[in-house]
């Protein structure tokens, strides 16, 4: 007599959910919930913190925004079915707590709280957090899951004590960001606490932009002996399906997207691009507008800005003046009318040969000397921040991190910008990205 091995199938959302948005978070839960099920999904999870966002700082200090997250999570518990769902969201009971809570059957069935809180880098999770003290499991179509919550599976003893619960499978939800050494270390991580516990682990990250962090989705299933079973591309949203081998607790990846280039400098310009589109549209900006050098920095630059929002989002200025070459003029035409971007050249000579004969009393009996360079610089951040008023059209910075590492820029002038793509890029990366970007085919009709 032959009897089929047990399997579960799972959903894991890698999504994006907006900090501050909790009904429409909610609501983009309800429709992936209701995609799950349609595909026979016996339970579906979702990051970190879904309901409110991530990271929520300063909200959390907000009675009522910890009122709207619990009324979003009593609402979909009463709407769970048969299908469990694992949810991420803050969880207040005197204290705030990071939780994760498994809803099924118009209830909630189990709530976890994160025992390690970060509070290096980009986390402040001690400040508004309260740690958990043990790690909880549930039992799914009759297999036993760990739940535990981003920095628990960091540490050792989480996944240990889930796994002495009996714990056959530990489901992770995260909201990781991303660094270009990161997706290493998780994987080192994640295939010692296998490897430690006999658990197979999936793991499921956040994807998106937020602010000046962005998160890569990347997730990944870590079969019980430590092998990976799969690696979800990053920065792409996905509902990813998986199933789970309970007699040689071995996850399989069904379907899932696959990176076109999984390489360092793609997934680099892949990051900087989720990182502008979501700034700009979280923040309900209508476009964007950039001064075009001819130079690589504002040319890499705009090809991010058109790759994110469409060239017909994307302004790019020249502004000329005497000392301006005409391989730059023709430069940055030439990268613009590629790229088909809404191109303007505004000569400044006038402008900047005025500010030149209004100090030059001031200036009596000193020569010239990089303040009048300077000039040039401010003249062109007067006319960007002019342009970015009227047509409300955010200003990009275009500056590279090796000229701000060393003071090679002008305050008030090419400093200008509420969005530098290219502050944590160094020249030597500036050019390896362009060198990407151009053999990449990217927008190119043939």
């Amino acid at each position: 007599m032959f009897f089929a091995m047990a399997k579960l199938r799972l959903a894991l959302a890698q999504q994006d959910f907006p900090v501050g948005a909790v009904a429409a978070n909610a609501n983009r839960v309800r429709r992936l919930v209701a995609e799950a099920t349609a595909g026979g999904a016996a339970l579906v999870a979702f990051p970190e913190l879904t309901l409110s966002g991530y990271p929520p700082e300063d909200l959390l200090l907000r009675p009522s925004f910890l009122a709207a997250c619990e009324s979003e999570l009593a609402a979909l518990a009463a709407d769970s079915a048969d299908v469990a769902v694992l949810i991420g969201h803050p969880h207040s009971e005197g204290e705030v707590f990071n939780a994760a809570s498994l809803l099924r059957q118009g209830r909630v069935e189990a709530t976890a709280h994160k025992q390690a809180l970060p509070n290096y880098g980009v986390f402040d999770d001690m400040r508004y957090f309260q740690p958990g003290h043990e790690t909880t499991t549930a039992v799914i179509d009759g297999v036993t899951v760990g739940l535990l919550i981003c920095e628990d599976v960091w540490r050792s003893e989480p996944a240990a004590q889930a796994a002495a619960a009996g714990a056959q499978l530990l489901l992770v939800i995260n909201a990781s960001p991303w660094d270009d050494a990161k997706q290493a270390e998780r994987e080192a991580v994640l295939v010692a606490r296998a490897r430690e516990t006999g658990c197979a682990i999936a793991y499921l990250n956040l994807v998106g932009g937020q602010d000046e962090v962005v998160y890569d989705g990347a997730s990944i299933l870590v079969n019980g002996d430590g092998s990976v079973a799969a690696r979800a591309p990053a920065f792409v949203d996905a509902l990813l399906w998986a199933e789970f081998d309970t007699e040689t607790r071995m996850l399989a990846a069904h379907d899932w997207p696959r990176a076109t280039d999984p390489g360092a400098d793609a997934t680099l310009y892949h990051a900087l691009v989720r990182g502008i589109r979501d700034y700009i549209d979280k923040n309900g900006f209508p476009g964007v507008l950039l001064g075009l050098s001819g130079g690589i920095d504002s040319a890499l630059t705009l090809a991010l800005a058109v790759d994110a929002l469409g060239a017909d989002r994307v302004t790019a200025v020249m502004m000329p003046t005497r000392y301006t070459s005409q391989l730059s003029l023709d430069g940055a035409r030439a990268q613009a009318e590629k790229l088909g971007v809404d191109y303007h050249v505004i000569d400044i000579e006038a402008t900047y040969q005025s500010f030149v004969d209004a100090l030059t009393p001031a200036f009596a009996g000193k020569p010239a000397d990089t303040t009048e360079e300077n000039l040039q610089s401010r003249t062109r951040g007067v006319m960007l921040m002019a342009l970015s008023n009227k047509h409300r059209q955010l200003l990009l910075a275009t500056g590279n991190k090796s000229e701000m590492a060393v003071g090679y820029a002008t305050l008030y002038g090419d400093m200008c910008g509420a969005y530098a793509p290219l502050k944590d890029v160094y020249k030597t990366v500036v050019y390896r990205l362009a060198r990407w970007r151009n053999g990449a085919g990217i927008g190119d009709s043939g």
